[in-house]
């Protein structure tokens, strides 16, 4: 039963579900030492070139997976230990090249770094390259290539770059905490802080009914967790001492009905519901971060309603994105929200108590609309907007730009940086496919976006003032 895309996801869940389960019997600073032998029992190595490298990187983990580096305010973190293994020396000539009479490279090449040997040999000057990337697109042979980290690859904001060390460094005014870099590292050298330990205790505390925990679900959690029935997971929360699971699509709704009636006020308007996209406004184009909707997200708009109706509620959200939890501190969010998990962490946490979800009854979710549903992927929220707008009589024609990952969003808010965009309306996702390509999801793939659309279709109240209303009632 394969539960994640790659055996990085794998290694990073056992060390959660090890720490949790300590945590559950109040052994974790007792026994925490015992972890690494726990994963890496040796005496022979499986990951790495010794077992005691293997149980270092493995102590490192540990320490993320306890909150990491307080100093720190990122919440992605990078293990310096586990980062050794990547060449790094940028566009390079391999041994494809066959010395050709044509000579693009050199040709298209705008500062004279490549040369060619006695052999014909293309040769590049690092000293002259500006990595533009021209020569390896013109080669015939594909014989130049770019030996860029993944993590560098993945970063799309370029905040990530090598110290004295040859390892991986987040510049965090850039960072936007999307987590990109953390999924697409072999060697997991780059972990999001996780705050799986604070989630424990407050559900044994619970326990003694001093306050009542509620679970906030990303919609996007229909395409997880694919070896069990959603109601099934739902059934499994309750067992893990959540009183109330509830749909962040209801907050959604609540987003979506507020949105539209600002985009009609001002005219022009950027969504709020992706913390990545609107750290990115805020870092990377500050003159934009006027049009930022003045909505919370929608995990944050349906905390506040919940600890509105019970004060002494903690709220804890369940989701694929890291940047979740970079939001939670955030000073306007931090009294609604008490911690945010990542689906991957979910995971964990019904291990480490050997909670079998498919063994269990099904429970429902049936509070939210399609609309809101649909915020999970790319173009949703973009939808749900038209139809608020539509279902308030609000004459108003939107020009929605929805942008598929932090590129698209970069590109979109250049043309609007030079009033070039032909839109009212940028819908920005920082990760591509929207929510459902999030780096705490268990699995990536096409199929989720299909998963998230029939689950829309699945819920009960089928327009958006149909479900806000439920909550005004």
């Amino acid at each position: 039963m394969r539960k994640f895309d790659t055996k990085v996801q794998h290694l990073k869940y056992k060390v959660l579900r090890e720490v949790a389960r300590l945590a559950w019997k109040d052994e974790l600073f007792t026994h925490l030492l015992d972890v690494p032998q726990i994963i890496s029992p040796g005496p022979e190595p499986t990951m790495r070139c010794c077992i005691y490298k293997e149980r270092a990187i493995v102590n490192e983990r540990v320490k993320i997976a306890m909150g990491g580096d307080k100093e720190n305010k990122n919440i992605i973190e990078v293990i310096k230990i586990a980062c050794d293994e990547c060449p790094v020396g940028g566009y390079e000539v391999t041994n494809a090249c066959r010395g050709c009479l044509a000579h693009r490279c050199e040709d298209v090449c705008k500062f004279g770094a490549i040369t060619f040997d006695a052999n014909h040999v293309a040769h590049i000057d690092k000293s002259k390259c500006k990595e533009c990337g021209a020569c390896s697109r013109v080669c015939p042979y594909t014989a130049i290539v770019s030996r860029k980290r993944p993590c560098q690859v993945a970063c799309k904001i370029k905040a990530i770059s090598m110290d004295e060390q040859k390892a991986a460094k987040i510049d965090d005014e850039k960072c936007i905490a999307c987590g990109a870099c953390v999924y697409q590292c072999p060697f997991g050298a780059i972990m999001d802080k996780s705050y799986i330990v604070n989630v424990v205790d407050m559900l044994k505390k619970a326990q003694n009914k001093d306050y009542k925990m509620y679970a906030v679900v990303a919609p996007s959690i229909s395409s997880q967790f694919t070896y069990a029935k959603l109601g099934q997971v739902i059934t499994g929360l309750k067992e893990l001492g959540f009183h109330t699971v509830i749909e962040a699509a209801l907050g959604a709704d609540m987003v979506a009905e507020a949105e539209s009636q600002e985009l009609a006020e001002k005219g022009f308007l950027t969504s709020s519901c992706c913390p990545a996209f609107v750290t990115y406004v805020k870092t990377a184009f500050p003159e934009l971060a006027q049009y930022i909707s003045h909505n919370p997200s929608p995990m944050t708009a349906i905390s506040m309603y919940i600890k509105s109706v019970d004060p002494k509620a903690k709220v804890v959200f369940i989701g694929p994105c890291t940047a979740k939890k970079a939001e939670i501190l955030r000073e306007d969010v931090k009294p609604y929200v008490d911690s945010a998990l990542t689906f991957e962490e979910l995971q964990a946490l019904f291990d480490s108590r050997d909670i079998d979800i498919t063994t269990l009854g099904e429970d429902v979710l049936d509070n939210a609309s399609y609309f809101g549903r649909i915020f999970a992927r790319s173009g949703g929220v973009s939808d749900a907007v038209k139809q608020a707008l539509k279902e308030q009589n609000i004459d108003f024609d939107v020009k929605p730009c929805p942008c598929d990952g932090i590129e698209a969003c970069k590109i979109a808010l250049l043309k609007k940086s030079k009033n070039l965009l032909d839109a009212n309306f940028i819908e920005g996702m920082a990760c591509v496919g929207g929510c459902i390509g999030g780096a705490g999801c268990l699995t990536h793939g096409e199929k989720n976006k299909a998963e998230v659309d029939k689950y829309g279709r699945e819920a009960y109240e089928k327009t958006i003032l149909d479900a806000t209303r439920v909550l005004k009632n």
